[in-house]
């Protein structure tokens, strides 16, 4: 194949996303890199390439004019958009998330029921969308959300903690699952694990330290996990670890121990009663409640990665600290005569104690106690080699050394991996993927996981990619389009974050959770000659919806009636569900941003891809290939306006259409673009700039009817020096001004999410409002409130939310019948024509939904939950 076709997933999906969402990093604290392999290539150029050789890419950095860019820069600011709209100006105390899901269970329901249309399998390598955006036939098959953490028995029941979606439960082996965290306050999973008694242990608050990462409320204990399902009341301890991260979940000495964004701590196995005891937290004073608690940098300053305890004496406990990026508290620490924790800084052999090459570190243990093992990111290499961040993986028979190393990058990148391009590399982004487990039958034999997944069976002295990122860059990959994926076997999907060993009907199976579910393979699995198993099977059967979506679109299905869905997701591109499928399939790959689809037609789409990579299909990006060998035969197109080549946009940059007008679009970047030839566009030449924000600033968020747009605006857009405000004029160019915004705080200092502009009144506008009220955020100007009303076409604003929870506001839409339904992130919130008072719609689980369009009808709701797929509900039920 051409590899360059192939041009899209690369790592723009987690290695732009640099920070714990909300764990409040600062983007001046975000460092590292990241790579966005789109190109701005012309069919032609690409067609061409069909004949190089297989491997060959050709990525570029974003805002990169052939002489490289600043990819520190970059990274800080894609990396902390999620954050930034829940913590700026300042950090979020805890407590903030359980008392907005008290204050949301609280309000009266407007009846009705939500209907997940999601909950069937996605097959991101289907047939009928082999266009030159997509990743079909990369080999990933059936995919979902991601999965953060993964537990198994040898019962056959196997659990899978997702980013966003809660924990599901399969007693098949995996497969037929279900939910069983739905009535816990946080959806968020960082940690699954089982104790020696078969109690499954659940860690919320997911700890990749990536963008869209989500605070947790604690931990759970669920004590007969075949056939119970959590709840509060299964809480161990009280407050002290809510609004924390749990990367893991240790035992030993009849404890477990817990390493999280806010420092070690240890709690009693024997009852879930009493207080978690602090351990240990290297900076203290930055803990909630400290004197520095309010400082910019303190959600960071008490990372805990991992914990290690010594089989033979569980007293013994080494922790391993520190913020991937690079601190001076980063390293091992162990207790000393004393008691006091010190740090080790000799005995490691191989594996480094000095805080520049300690980083993201997984320890795991073999069964009988005789090896252990460890992967090191290094903040060094992360900030300094292109190549990989990670420092190597390590083996020694006690958890105190010496460590010996048994696998670097390049070794890892000869053993059959697909990572083998400068700048892309294993462990390119081994700050966001990693685990590491070892079969409990054998102590030689051991699975890691980085971007790929990877195996030895004689201790480290040898490694396979038994899991390569993709196939395109394999011999065994077909450019055949009758062919699919040509003599390659199924692989995982990409980034790896969860793993587990369980026995299901006798049989042995390694388990593996990714940015695109599960995947299982049988332990003592075959391999073909490259060392790529043969044998990986999807879990992702459609029972499983954990789908993270940033958009949704819907349009009238001309071919077999009903409506086409479609929507963009978090590393698992464009989802399109026509009325007929059982399947649903990837029409574009990579990230999927914001969508818009025409109403009338829903096989018109246009696909953010990121930073404003607009990309546009007439025919839902139907194609078998063709294109590969006629580049007239491509059914999308690029049509990224002039801030995408120089990465003046956000991440997940606003895309609008007017309310009158579907070939009017909006977008936002530092610049508001306009375009009037709708889904007729073929080139980023045809849009206008109408108005430029500013040097600094980038917009959040747009909207228009009838010519008259409104653009919301941040710049700087994180907690050292947040600022924000809104802009008025119209598609034409004219009456372009900015909003003077009362100085008395009632606009919100804090980021401005959402327009819902009355239909029959472009002056009549709605204003949804991101993060916490004051009471919450420690920070200039946070105020209260979350939604705002101006009838004078945004001059003045009136805060309407009343009995809302505290809680962040995502999106608004207003209803045909007056009546206004705003997205939160703990679901869906509605206020009827002529009432002040909002009321609950349905009964989601604690997840947050980024988006709300009408269906074509009118009388149709869309819900994009990013975890838990995509929802609709009929208007008339929240009257």
């Amino acid at each position: 194949m051409s590899a360059p076709t192939r041009k899209r997933r690369w790592f723009t999906i987690c290695a732009i996303t640099a920070s714990a969402a909300l764990v409040a990093t600062p983007a001046g604290a975000a460092s590292g890199r990241t790579k966005a392999p789109f190109g701005a290539r012309t069919l032609a150029q690409l067609a061409a390439e069909r004949t190089q050789s297989v491997g060959t890419m050709s990525p570029r950095l974003k805002g990169e004019d052939g002489d490289g860019g600043n990819e520190a820069d970059e990274i800080a600011e894609g990396a902390d958009q999620y954050a930034e709209a829940r913590t700026s100006p300042g950090i979020v105390a805890p407590g903030a998330y359980g008392a907005a899901w008290t204050s949301l269970t609280n309000l009266p329901s407007t009846g009705g029921s939500w209907r997940n249309i999601t909950d069937l399998p996605y097959n991101s390598d289907d047939s009928r969308y082999r266009d030159i955006d997509s990743n079909s036939s990369g080999g990933s098959g059936n995919v979902t959300g991601r999965m953060a953490a993964l537990a198994a028995d040898d019962d056959g029941y196997v659990y899978a903690g997702s980013a966003g979606g809660g924990v599901w439960r399969s007693k098949r082996g995996g497969g037929n699952w279900k939910p069983i965290s739905d009535k816990l306050p946080s959806q968020s999973t960082g940690a699954l694990a089982l104790d020696g008694g078969g109690r499954l242990w659940l860690g919320t608050g997911e700890a990749t330290t990536n963008a869209d990462a989500y605070l947790g409320s604690g931990v759970y204990v669920l004590s007969q996990p075949h056939h119970g399902t959590f709840s509060a009341r299964s809480r161990v301890g009280g407050d002290e670890l809510e609004s924390t991260t749990i990367h893991e979940l240790r035992f030993g000495g009849g404890k477990v121990w817990a390493a999280t964004s806010a420092g070690v701590w240890s709690h009693s196995t024997k009852t879930l009663k009493g207080a978690w005891k602090l351990e240990y937290a290297p900076n203290p004073d930055y803990l909630p409640g400290g004197p520095k608690a309010s400082d910019p940098s303190a959600a960071y300053k008490n990372i805990a990665n991992d914990v290690a305890i010594d089989p033979k004496d569980p007293s013994k406990v080494i922790l391993a600290v520190g913020w991937r990026s690079g601190d001076d508290y980063n390293g091992f620490f162990t207790k000393d005569a004393s008691g006091a924790w010190t740090r080790i800084t000799s005995g490691f052999g191989d594996l480094p104690t000095d805080a520049g090459n300690v980083g993201n570190v997984t320890f795991a243990r073999s069964a009988d106690g005789s090896r252990y093992y460890a992967i090191d990111e290094s903040p060094q290499q992360l900030n300094t080699n292109p190549d990989s961040g990670l420092e190597g993986i390590y083996s020694a028979a006690s958890p105190f050394g010496p460590w010996t190393k048994i696998a670097d990058y390049k070794g890892l990148a000869a053993d059959g991996s697909a990572l083998t391009t400068s700048g892309y590399m294993p462990g390119v982004q081994a700050w966001y993927n990693q685990f590491l487990t070892v079969d409990p039958s054998d102590p030689k034999h051991v699975y890691a996981g980085l971007e790929e997944v990877y195996e030895t069976k004689d201790g480290g002295s040898t490694w396979s990619t038994v899991g390569p990122y993709w196939n395109f860059t394999f011999s065994c990959w077909s450019i055949d389009p009758a062919k699919q994926t040509g003599d390659c076997n199924q692989t995982t999907h990409s980034d790896q974050h969860g793993v587990a060993i369980g026995s299901y009907h006798g049989k042995s199976f390694v388990y593996v959770g990714n940015d695109g579910g599960v995947y299982r393979r049988p332990v003592d699995g075959s391999q073909d000659a490259s060392g790529h198993a043969t044998d990986w099977t999807s879990l992702n059967d459609g029972t499983i919806d954990t789908l993270q979506y940033y958009s949704v679109g819907i349009g009238k299905d001309l071919t077999y009636g009903g409506v086409s869905v479609t929507g963009g997701l978090q590393d698992n591109g464009q989802s399109v569900l026509r009325s007929n499928d059982k399947v649903m399939g990837s029409d574009f790959g990579g990230d999927g941003g914001d969508t818009l689809t025409d109403p009338a037609n829903g096989c018109n789409i246009a696909e953010e891809y990121v930073y404003l990579a607009i990309q546009v299909t007439q025919n839902c990006a139907v194609n078998d290939g063709s294109w590969t060998t006629d580049a007239t035969k491509a059914t999308s197109y690029n049509v990224a306006p002039a801030d995408n080549a120089t990465s003046e946009a956000r991440f997940i940059a606003p895309l609008a259409t007017d309310l009158k007008s579907s070939s009017t679009w909006i977008a936002g970047g530092r610049h508001i673009w306009v375009q009037t030839h709708g889904y007729a566009i073929r080139s980023g030449k045809e849009w206008t700039s109408v108005y430029d924000l500013g040097a600094g600033r980038t917009a959040t968020a747009v909207a228009a009817s009838g010519g008259k747009v409104y653009a919301a605006w941040c710049g700087p857009c994180n907690n050292q020096g947040f600022a924000r405000g809104i802009s008025v004029g119209n598609a034409d160019g004219t009456g372009w001004h900015d909003i003077t915004l009362p100085a008395d705080g009632t606009v919100p200092n804090r980021y401005l999410s959402g327009f819902a502009i009355d239909p029959k009144n472009a002056d009549h506008v709605f204003l949804a409002v991101n993060g916490f009220s004051r009471h919450w955020t420690e920070g200039p100007g946070a105020g209260v409130g979350h939604v705002f009303e101006s009838t004078d076409g945004g001059t003045t604003w009136k805060d309407i939310s009343a009995n809302l929870p505290d809680v962040p506001t995502n999106s608004a839409i207003v209803t045909p019948n007056g009546g206004l339904a705003v997205a939160t992130d703990l679901g869906v919130v509605y206020r009827a024509p002529g009432h002040t008072k909002w009321q609950r719609v349905g009964d989601l689980p604690a997840v947050a939904v980024l988006q709300l369009k009408l269906g074509p009808d009118g009388s149709t709701l869309y819900a994009a939950t990013h975890g838990r797929g995509i929802y609709t509900i009929k208007v008339r039920d929240c009257a």
